[in-house]
């Protein structure tokens, strides 16, 4: 499939798409779709930024346009995801098609949801805590939930919600069509796939461990006491809109109020703000109200601002995989970006872990960090020579000095009381 226009489609839908300008289909497009049309359960592994909403939204509202029996179901892992899939899929629908959606998101009025849903959306695109939530209720009948597609199924399963999207599968009709997106494939997911897809259509574009051509890499070395004066120097010298990620809610929090007050125009996102202050950080941040955000790793998956002309990776993500979909934010739709990312000595063996990941023969070896860890190998050979030699006494000397007058009254440690073995673990 070269051309939107060859797909086998509902002219109103034809119309939506040549409305938006999309003609060339991008390859994960290309592949899904047509296998979707014809109702196949589809297996999806692809990039960030590849147009995997589009695969599904095109062949959901094919399937309501032509079966005005059928109801569509997407579940998304995070609120802001699901926002955005709801806007992509809303500019599809026109007004001829009579085709209402309804957005189910935690943070939000429940209220306000329940006025939605009376109104018989035939559209449901939620979070897996909210969707349970009207469940319970009784709220949301998915007994002609015909369609079903599971965005980011391993940011699901990261977050711990499968056992909520098992739940939501119950009230799903046994024979429905099911599309499944993720980003990398973990032997849990497989097991999903086994269980509640039937015979699916595998369809893998590109690499998911290797990042996008189309982003520039840097790396800075720097000790942690430099870290932030170093972050300025590259903002003032960077133009456009830049996204930092932080590891914690509260360095977030406190990078925000020191950029702000270093001039800088900036907010932050987390999970402990608001769903309404959030939606109104990422509307200022889209519009270029606010050109720096500061995020955790709430952001690193399902945002998709096409003006992010830079990635900043202030502290490095706690598993490797994440470092592909964070600087995944960044080179969208086509466009060219930034990556940049910031390295203390403690950071080595993470970064390490990264370089494995997107190239296993690479081989990082960076100066700076040989001085560091050629101490602590002497330190360390230093110590246990020490402990070696003196063995019992030391440690019992060290023990003496923990239970000394400062400590009488409390708990001491009995040191006749344990092994040897126990004494040198608790050493």
């Amino acid at each position: 499939m070269e051309n939107f226009s060859e797909l086998n489609l509902n002219e109103s839908l034809k119309h939506s798409i040549a409305r938006m300008h999309f003609k060339i289909p991008t390859p994960i497009q290309a592949q899904a779709i047509p296998p979707a049309l014809l109702g196949k359960d589809i297996l999806g592994t692809a990039q960030t930024g590849t147009g995997k909403t589009l695969c599904y939204g095109i062949a959901c509202i094919n399937k309501l346009l032509n079966d005005r029996g059928s109801n569509a179901l997407i579940v998304c892992p995070t609120r802001e995801l699901a926002v955005q899939v709801g806007d992509v899929l809303n500019g599809l629908i026109e007004n001829t098609m009579n085709i209402k959606s309804a957005v189910l998101i935690g943070g939000e009025s429940m209220q306000k949801q329940l006025r939605q849903l009376q109104k018989r959306p035939r559209l449901i695109i939620g979070t897996p805590g909210r969707l349970n939530d009207h469940l319970k209720r009784k709220s949301l009948k998915l007994h002609q939930s015909y369609f079903l597609v599971l965005d980011e199924t391993d940011r699901m399963l990261d977050m711990g919600f499968i056992p909520q999207v098992e739940q939501i599968l119950k009230f799903i009709p046994k024979k429905h069509q099911t599309l499944l997106f993720s980003a990398t494939l973990p032997q849990n997911i497989l097991k999903i796939t086994e269980r509640y897809l039937n015979d699916p259509i595998r369809i893998r574009v590109g690499s998911t461990t290797t990042p996008i051509s189309k982003i520039k890499q840097e790396v800075i070395q720097v000790n942690e006491g430099e870290k932030y004066n170093k972050l300025l120097e590259e903002l003032y010298k960077r133009k456009g809109s830049i996204l930092v990620f932080v590891k914690t809610k509260r360095n977030a929090d406190k990078m925000a109020d020191r950029l702000h007050n270093d001039g800088h125009r900036c907010d932050c996102m987390h999970g402990n703000l608001r769903q309404s202050k959030r939606q109104k950080t990422l509307i200022a941040f889209r519009s270029g109200k606010i050109r720096i955000l500061i995020s955790t790793e709430l952001a690193a998956r399902g945002l998709d601002v096409p003006s992010i002309q830079h990635v900043i990776n202030y502290h490095l993500p706690q598993v490797p995989e994440d470092f592909i979909h964070r600087i995944g934010r960044t080179a969208r739709a086509g466009a060219e970006g930034c990556a940049l990312t910031f390295i203390t000595p403690n950071d080595r063996q993470m970064w390490n872990g990264i370089q494995r990941l997107i190239d296993p023969n690479v081989k990082q070896e960076f100066n700076t960090f040989k001085k560091s860890s050629h101490r602590r190998k002497k330190r360390f050979s230093r110590f246990k020579r020490r402990g070696n030699n003196e063995s019992k006494p030391f440690k019992k000397n060290y023990f003496e000095r923990f239970n000394n007058d400062e400590h009488r009254g409390k708990r001491k440690f009995r040191f006749k009381k344990y092994s040897r073995r126990g004494r040198n673990r608790a050493f």
